[in-house]
Parts: structure tokens; sequence; C-alpha cells
């Protein structure tokens, strides 16, 4: 059984983590693969939005799988290899290009928090949990990560969480803004679905110039960052996506993007 599935439907691809009996934790192996399917969904233009989510309903996942860490985290050397190869996981999903949401069922704990947070959005069922607890096992959680818990839900609120290693619910999530939405556990899946197929429909080089920009800003706006988005509206402006999208507005029709 593959431990990471790539399932696509239309322009939608969906990457599972498929371990259900032990609530989809995530092995080295598996950070590894996240990181190369993720590259390639990403290059794959056929591909205009990615989910990720966990099998079944019980987890998005449980985090990194602490059964693997006598080996593969049991001195310096080989905690900074693993290190190394979370963080790349973290980074392919958070420099992806194209729209990513994380589709969360139950528990988002550790490691899975870090994915959820590398994603462009988080929809979650009713029920859903939340937690980071590095700090039951003597871990300092990644800066990066770190960064964007901060950056979602303000810096009392990270701190709060990673002191305390608590579970937060579902409610008290979306209401301190890790979650975007919340729904009951039997329409996740459609409305995540239906979001992601509007957003499919949409220019895909305006979805890719929004998301830039928006990273841009979040990162400072360097003359070099406002060059680059320079020539990714004017990439956009001399576009055939620009002059279908002008027709089809005139025409009083759904206009039909292809990325160009």
């Amino acid at each position: 059984m593959t431990d990471i599935l790539v399932q696509q439907d239309g322009p939608i691809a969906t990457v599972v983590f498929n371990r259900p009996a032990m609530r989809n934790a995530i092995s080295l192996a598996m950070w590894t693969e996240i990181a190369r399917v993720t590259e390639g969904l990403g290059k794959d233009e056929s591909v205009r939005a990615i989910v990720y989510r966990g099998a079944g309903t019980v987890a998005f996942a449980s985090g990194a799988d602490i059964s693997e860490f006598k080996e593969q985290r049991k001195d310096t050397e080989s905690a900074l290899h693993y290190n190394a190869q979370t963080a790349a996981a973290y980074a392919t999903i958070r420099e992806c290009p194209k729209p990513t949401v994380a589709m969360i069922f139950g528990f988002c704990m550790g490691g899975a928090m870090a994915v959820a947070m590398a994603c462009d959005l988080r929809f979650a069922a009713e029920g859903a949990k939340f937690g980071i607890p590095a700090a039951r096992l003597s871990i300092i959680y990644g800066a990066d990560s770190v960064g964007q818990l901060v950056d979602l839900v303000g810096p009392a609120y990270a701190k709060d969480i990673l002191y305390s290693a608590r579970t937060v619910d579902d409610r008290e999530a979306l209401a301190m803004g890790f979650i975007q939405r919340l729904v009951p556990g039997d329409e996740l899946e459609r409305c995540t679905y239906d979001y992601l197929r509007k957003v499919a429909d949409n220019a895909p080089l305006s979805v890719r110039g929004a998301k830039v920009t928006i990273e841009s800003y979040l990162h400072g706006l360097t003359e070099e960052r406002r060059r680059k988005l320079r020539e990714l509206t004017i990439e956009a402006t001399e576009s055939e996506d620009y002059k279908e999208g002008t027709r089809a507005f005139l025409e009083k029709r759904a206009p039909r993007f292809q990325g160009r």
C-alpha cells in the first residue's frame, strides 16, 4: 500500500496521507514523497489546485511518526537530516504556485499542523482537533512554521499553543483564525471541492499573481519583488486569457481560460 496517494479529478489534485491505521502519522519516507509529488503537481499544467488530506475521517495526520525517532532522530546528525526533510516538505507546499487547501478531518497535530499552515487555506470538519506537542518531546518547532503560526493567529496565541502543547478544538481554531471554514463532517468534501472548482475556473495567471503578490507583501516588498510583480502583471495583460476574459464579458458567457 502506498503511503502517499495522488488523485486527480479534472483540474484538482488531491494528495492523501494514507496510513489510517496509524492516524496517518507521517514517516520520513513520506516527508520526502510529499516534497516530490508537490513539486511535480506545481509544474503540471493540467492541475490548477491541490488538496491535502488524510485517509478516512479520523485524522488529517497525527503528526510525524514518533516510532521512527529512535533511529531517524537518534543523534544530532540524524535529527538535522530529519529536520531538513520535513522543512523541505513544508517549503515545497508553501512555495507551490498552485492554490493549496488542507482538508482536515479529526486530528491535526505536530508536523501535520505545519503541513496545514504551509497550505494557502485550511477547511475543517466539526470535531477537528489541533495541537503542537513539541514541548512534550523537547523539540523546538521550526522557525518558518512558527512564523506562519504567528501570521495566522498572532504572537499571543502562538505562544499559548507552543508553551502549553495543549489541544485546540474546532471552534477555537476558527475563532483564532487558524482555519477558514468549519463545516459538518459530511459537508467538508463538497465544500472544499466546490470552492476549488470555482478557483480552477478563474484565470490561472490571475490566481498565481494574487498568490505571489500576497506572499511578496508578507515577506516585504523589496525592489526585486516589485520587479517580479510588474513582470507578472505584464504577462497577464499580454495573455490570451486576458483577451478571452474580455470577450467573454462582452458576450455575456463564461470564460474558458487556458493559463496562457
